[in-house]
C-alpha cells in the first residue's frame, strides 16, 4: 500500500484488514520499479493512488506495473484514481488491473450523492463482478440517476476545474508567504515529469504549504473567514474547498516515511467558480495571517 494512501483506506488497512490477518506493507509513492525489493512470496495485491493524497505526489505507474510483473506476474494492482475522475489518467492502459474512485466527487459534481466505482481489466473482471454481487454491493436508483447526470458534464467540468486550478496555482507560487505548491502540473510538485507523460489533464485538488507553521488561533482566524472557500473534506463538486493540516498531522499518516516541510499545509480544491474571486479571497486569507503573526 503506498504510503500516500487516503487515511481511511490505511485506516481499513490496519483496522479491518489486521483482524483478518493480513498485513500490509507501505511503500514510498515515490519508489518505482524499487517496489519489486518489497514484493514477499505472499503479496497479493497492490495498491496505488496518484497523485497521493493531500501530498499529490504523482508516482510512476508504468515502472511501477513492469517491476511486478517481473517478481510476480499474479499479484493485483489496484489504483485509487479518484483525482482523475476516471478520465485524465487511463489507468487500465497503464496495466492497473482494477481502477476505483469515490464516484462522490467528479462524477456526481454537485455533493449531493455518494457512489463509488470500480473498472478492472479482463483479468480480473470476473472476479470483481462476482464478489461485489455476493457483497450485495450496489447503487439506489436515485444516485445512480445522479450519477448519470454528472457524467453528461463531467468533460467540461474537468477543463473549468483544471483551469481555474492552474490559474490559482500559479499565482500562489508568486506569493511570499508560500513555501511550496503541490500541482501535479508544476515543477514544484514531486513526480510532476511522470505526470506530464501519463496524464492528459488535471482537476481541480491541489495542496500548498505556508513558510509558516500557524498556530491553532492563527488557524482558526485564517479558515473561518473566506468568503468563497468552505472548509470541508469531500472535494470534486461545484464549490470550492479548504483544509489545513499541520506537519505533525500529516507526519502521523505518512507509515512509509516522513514529511519534508515544517509549514502548515493548506489543501484546495478549485471549483468553478470565478478566479479572480478565488484569488481575492486567498489573498484576504494572506492578509489575516500577516495581521495574526504576533498572536501565540
Amino acid at each position: 500500500m503506498t504510503g500516500s494512501a487516503y487515511e481511511p483506506t490505511q485506516n481499513f488497512c490496519k483496522h479491518i484488514l489486521g483482524k483478518m490477518n493480513i498485513t500490509t506493507t507501505w511503500f514510498d509513492p515515490l519508489i518505482g520499479a524499487g517496489i519489486s525489493d518489497l514484493i514477499r512470496p505472499n503479496t497479493q495485491i497492490i495498491v496505488l493512488e496518484s497523485p497521493g493524497s493531500i501530498t499529490m505526489e504523482v508516482q510512476d505507474i508504468p515502472a511501477i506495473v513492469q517491476a511486478v510483473r517481473v517478481t510476480k506476474p499474479a499479484i493485483v494492482i489496484m489504483l485509487d484514481n479518484t483525482w482523475s475522475a476516471g478520465v485524465l489518467l487511463k489507468a487500465l492502459d497503464l496495466g492497473v488491473d482494477i481502477s476505483i474512485q469515490a464516484g462522490t466527487k467528479y462524477i456526481i459534481g454537485h455533493s449531493d450523492g455518494m457512489i463509488g466505482t470500480a473498472v478492472a481489466n479482463t483479468r480480473c473482471w470476473d472476479q470483481l463482478r462476482e464478489q461485489s454481487y455476493l457483497m450485495g454491493q450496489m447503487v439506489d436508483a436515485d444516485t445512480a440517476y445522479m450519477a448519470s447526470r454528472g457524467l453528461r458534464t463531467l468533460g467540461i467540468r474537468l477543463q473549468q476545474h483544471e483551469e481555474n486550478g492552474l490559474c490559482i496555482a500559479r499565482w500562489l507560487t508568486q506569493r511570499p508567504e508560500v513555501a511550496i505548491v503541490n500541482h501535479p502540473a508544476l515543477p514544484s510538485c514531486k513526480g510532476h515529469e511522470v505526470f506530464m507523460r501519463d496524464f492528459s489533464g488535471a482537476s481541480g485538488l491541489f495542496s500548498f504549504v505556508l513558510k509558516q507553521r500557524l498556530s491553532d488561533t492563527q488557524l482558526a482566524y485564517y479558515l473561518n473567514n473566506f468568503e468563497y472557500f468552505s472548509i470541508a473534506y469531500s472535494w470534486g463538486g461545484f464549490e470550492s474547498l479548504i483544509l489545513a493540516n499541520q506537519p505533525e498531522e500529516l507526519s502521523a499518516i505518512r507509515p512509509a516515511g516522513g514529511i519534508d516541510f515544517t509549514g502548515t499545509l493548506i489543501r484546495l480544491h478549485i471549483g468553478l467558480e470565478n478566479s479572480d474571486d478565488l484569488i481575492n479571497d486567498l489573498s484576504d486569507g494572506f492578509v489575516r495571517i500577516a495581521q495574526s503573526s504576533d498572536i501565540n
